[in-house]
């Protein structure tokens, strides 16, 4: 079964594309989106320098990486952008490493803004005009114990930003990630009040509830958010995997085996594994 992660990043957890290149082989994976993180050095945690080369303009994860590894290894990587919408030149800027370059997903947007601003929407717009799906970062409000540089790191305004801007957008692809919007698997409080909720999951869900409300929603399963948020209650996290198979995309956001050891182990059907590992990614990035 081929495997596509459809959420890494160049230059990541010291990886260069070396190691990037022989932990994919060793891990069976077929190709990488490759997502650039383009925020001001004010928007993100300076612990982040730990685990990222920063470099061009300050950015964490600057597109210039990304496309240095398409450039060496091109059968291996899908090209990502993620412009910061407030940029007025965002659209020209994105519309142009299409055309150039031959980006061919949106992100990740993750920056200290309401993800429904007039601006992002404008630019959410043209990504459903050009086929483009949007990868989207969430993170709520949790005091850092700190004051400077900042008190807490938030991304997005929360699921309800999200979710106006995913409504007003019905011809874009959205693709949900990220502690905030994993939390919401489940239909308690604790998405505002822990960073990774654990206990079983409880009806109600705010993702569930998007996904049958909004076709143009998916997910990537990436990072140890999606990951808890599954492995919090197997036996939901089944049923859940099944009943929106053809809305989720195997992701990584780091190089360990962890997420494939636990899909594997939940015994589901041989199609709806396909489609999460490969299939799904396909149809939005045909080959």
């Amino acid at each position: 079964m081929r495997i596509i992660d459809a959420h890494n990043h160049p230059d990541w957890h010291r990886h260069d594309l070396t190691k990037f290149l022989a932990n994919m082989a060793q891990y069976n994976i077929d190709k990488t989106w490759l997502l650039s993180w383009e925020a001001p050095i004010t928007e993100y945690d300076p612990n982040y320098n730990t685990v990222s080369l920063v470099a061009d303009n300050g950015y964490p994860i600057p597109f210039s990486r990304c496309l240095a590894y398409k450039q060496a290894a091109p059968e291996k990587f899908v090209l990502c952008y993620g412009p910061d919408p407030r940029r007025p030149d965002a659209i020209d800027q994105l519309e142009a490493a299409m055309e150039v370059h031959g980006v061919q997903v949106y992100g990740e947007l993750k920056l200290r803004m309401m993800y429904d601003d007039l601006d992002a929407l404008r630019l959410y717009r043209f990504c459903g005009e050009k086929k483009l799906p949007v990868t989207v970062h969430i993170d709520y409000e949790f005091d850092s114990g700190r004051k400077y540089p900042r008190p807490n790191w938030w991304y997005g305004g929360g699921i309800d930003p999200f979710e106006r801007a995913v409504r007003a957008c019905p011809d874009t692809i959205f693709i949900g990630h990220a502690p905030g919007f994993w939390a919401h698997i489940s239909g308690d409080d604790q998405y505002n009040k822990v960073p990774y909720p654990t206990g079983k999951v409880e009806s109600g869900g705010k993702v569930s509830q998007m996904f049958r409300d909004y076709p143009n929603l998916m997910a990537d399963l990436s990072a140890g958010s999606a990951l808890t948020a599954l492995s919090r209650d197997p036996e939901f996290a089944k049923e859940f995997l099944i009943e929106f198979q053809d809305r989720l995309l195997y992701g990584r956001d780091y190089f360990d085996n962890r997420l494939q050891d636990f899909l594997n182990g939940l015994g589901l059907p041989e199609d709806v594994m396909a489609k999460i590992y490969c299939d799904n990614a396909l149809r939005l990035v045909p080959e």
